[in-house]
């Protein structure tokens, strides 16, 4: 990207109305009234993102979590403009249908597990989850058991803030953003012990579904303890609960496979899914069901599939979903992923061994997390103030403190070099030797 001459009329303009006129998610509105908005981002390449000052930075969480084939790529640009040039938009409603989508369903049948080849889309991960509560409640109902309505997530998930889905985000922060959270969402911590002890409390004829992450994402980047999900798996069958994996942050190669439940060993009954399934570049997500899920449904659901959105499989997100992941095969970018994910995660010791206060280094794939250790309880996390010197060192990133966590998240784009990946490893270095 070339160096970009500031234009303080524009940036000042651009300031006052973001102020006044735009709310922006997950962020101090205070902040933004007497600071104004932290960048105004202008261009992306690869790995970077420059902003309207000219400040060129490493975007060492994909944004987030989801521009997995980076920054600019104008291949998107064209299919999107081709798609829109010949239509840009038309319902799915009423079984009206268009090519884009239809080739996206089978195309994501191709990439899942198992049997998971029936998709509905979305536009997001919020959308997605929201639609796969509402789907399982269905099905128990049209199974004769509308008993079966409580939905298990584990403490420390997210999985959107949708209505149903901050309901099951299992993060204080956001549950009390509302005066009311949705009826019928439990918590579990993540053990196979609190998972029976709710499954006997709440009687398994009232659950309807588990969710997880298979990697927990916004609540830290935690990978599950050994054995976990063979364990939920078994546990699920046991007592006719359905198992959801949410892979809007692990899927389409983010951890080294097209899914992240794959490393586990088991299959789940519904994946939910957006972010990488267009690398960001349009709004679109999904449930997938598992073939007998969507026998069952066909064979039961009298009238209509009371459920939808008016951008359920929007024809142009749809070309670049395809066009998105033609790339990722083309380019072998999981198989890269793997190789510089272990750079990565080497990266991540060696900035153990030469800072004794970093607890513990983790990560699958290009999803990693640094540890940070705390004087005490009571005192104040570091990790935000890595992440300022960090900034001033030229890199994006991204810390972590619910629940007494202290962690720096990354999840940068597929693409990024090994000689990127040592930048932002010694940026991360010096920026936590420089808060010490």
């Amino acid at each position: 990207m070339p160096t970009t001459k500031v234009d303080l009329s524009l940036k000042n303009e651009l300031i006052n109305l973001d102020k006044k006129h735009f709310i922006h998610p997950t962020s101090n509105m205070e902040q933004l009234q007497k600071e104004g908005p932290a960048f105004i981002f202008t261009e992306g390449d690869g790995i970077y993102l420059k902003d309207v000052e000219g400040r060129k930075l490493i975007d060492s969480l994909s944004s987030l979590w989801n521009v997995n084939i980076g920054h600019g790529r104008e291949e998107l640009a064209e299919v999107a403009k081709e798609q829109m040039m010949k239509l840009a938009f038309t319902s799915t409603f009423n079984n009206w249908s268009h090519e884009p989508a239809i080739r996206l369903a089978s195309e994501l049948a191709e990439w899942t597990p198992g049997d998971l080849n029936s998709t509905f889309f979305t536009s997001g991960g919020s959308e997605s989850n929201d639609t796969a509560f509402k789907t399982v409640r269905h099905y128990w109902k049209v199974k004769g058991q509308p008993e079966k309505k409580k939905i298990i997530s584990r403490k420390l998930s997210y999985h959107g803030v949708a209505m149903g889905a901050t309901s099951a985000t299992a993060i204080k922060q956001f549950n009390t953003f509302t005066t009311s959270i949705a009826p019928d969402f439990h918590y579990v911590d993540s053990t196979i012990e609190s998972l029976k002890e709710t499954i006997e409390k709440e009687g398994a004829d009232t659950i309807a579904a588990f969710i997880s992450e298979p990697v927990q994402g916004s609540g830290g980047v935690n990978l599950p303890p050994a054995g976990y999900f063979q364990e939920v798996r078994k546990i699920c069958d046991e007592n006719d609960i359905i198992f959801i994996a949410d892979e809007v942050i692990c899927g389409f190669g983010r951890t080294g496979k097209n899914f992240g439940i794959e490393h586990f060993g088991v299959l789940p009954d519904i994946i939910t899914m957006a972010k990488g399934v267009t690398s960001g570049y349009a709004p679109l997500g999904g449930m997938i069901l598992s073939e007998h899920i969507h026998k069952e449904l066909i064979e039961k659901t009298e009238g209509n599939f009371w459920h939808g959105y008016t951008y359920s499989g929007h024809p142009t997100a749809a070309a670049v979903a395809l066009k998105n992941l033609e790339i990722i095969k083309n380019e072998k970018l999981i198989e890269h992923v793997n190789v510089v994910g272990k750079h990565m995660l080497e990266g991540f010791e060696w900035i153990k061994e030469q800072n004794d206060n970093v607890d513990n280094v983790r990560g699958i794939g290009l999803l990693g997390a640094i540890g940070l250790e705390r004087a005490s309880d009571s005192a104040e996390p570091i990790g935000p103030k890595v992440v300022a010197a960090a900034l001033e060192r030229g890199l994006i990133c991204r810390s972590v403190i619910y629940d007494g966590q202290d962690t720096l998240a990354f999840a940068p784009p597929f693409p990024i070099t090994k000689e990127q990946m040592d930048d932002m490893i010694e940026i991360v270095n010096e920026s936590i030797k420089a808060v010490k």
